[in-house]
């Protein structure tokens, strides 16, 4: 497992979030829409982008830091570095390819390998939902693979901005509870810890006034 640490910039929170997905998805309209509320036509699927949005998710403010990976197999390689480091994911495919919604399976299966876990922040996010009469996937299908992965479902329009802001926000309140979760966990931990070393030593003092 390669645990991921916490970052701040300014005391901001910054949420490294990976976006994963075949050329041609709609990942860089998405991202764009979240980022700058315009929606991208045309975008090089060879390129590899870098997006910070800050946002207030449920009142609490946090810098989001979105890693826009490009869809081809060549790029691979380096899409397992960003795998390493990100902290939730976001897994898209269009209802109008249905190549790219095998390919989603294919890019979970990749993340839990290089992370060898699958406790991971997920979402995964079915795009162009408003050319509905190219429709290839149905909802019903997106919503059982998301069943399959135990995680967060959307379908969402880049060009309508339909359910964008949705997706991010959701997968930060995931990360959160994660965060938590480990925060009481060790808590836990070290409260065990501390009980047994205390117990250890209550043994070890009866044993020397017996001696």
């Amino acid at each position: 497992m390669h645990p991921t640490t916490a970052s701040f910039l300014g005391g901001l929170r910054i949420y490294k979030i990976v976006l994963l997905g075949e050329g041609g998805v709609g990942k860089s309209a998405v991202t764009m829409q979240f980022v700058s509320h315009c929606f991208l036509d045309y975008h090089d699927p060879t390129i590899e982008d870098a997006y910070q949005r800050q946002a207030v998710i449920d009142g609490e403010s946090g810098l989001l830091d979105i890693l826009d990976t490009a869809g081809q197999q060549e790029f691979t390689a380096m899409r397992e570095q960003y795998m390493r480091s990100g902290e939730g994911f976001i897994i898209m495919y269009s209802v109008t390819d249905r190549q790219s919604f095998r390919e989603a399976s294919q890019a979970k299966k990749q993340i839990e390998r290089v992370r060898r876990c699958d406790d991971i922040p997920m979402v995964l996010v079915a795009n162009k939902i408003d050319l509905e009469s190219k429709r290839e996937v149905t909802t019903e299908e997106g919503q059982a693979l998301a069943q399959e992965f135990d995680c967060a479902f959307f379908e969402t329009s880049a060009a309508l901005r339909h359910f964008v802001d949705d997706v991010f926000h959701s997968l930060v309140r995931q990360i959160r509870r994660k965060e938590r979760l480990g925060t009481k966990s060790a808590q836990k931990d070290k409260k065990h810890r501390k009980r047994a070393g205390t117990i250890l030593q209550n043994l070890f003092r009866r044993q020397k006034k017996t001696a």
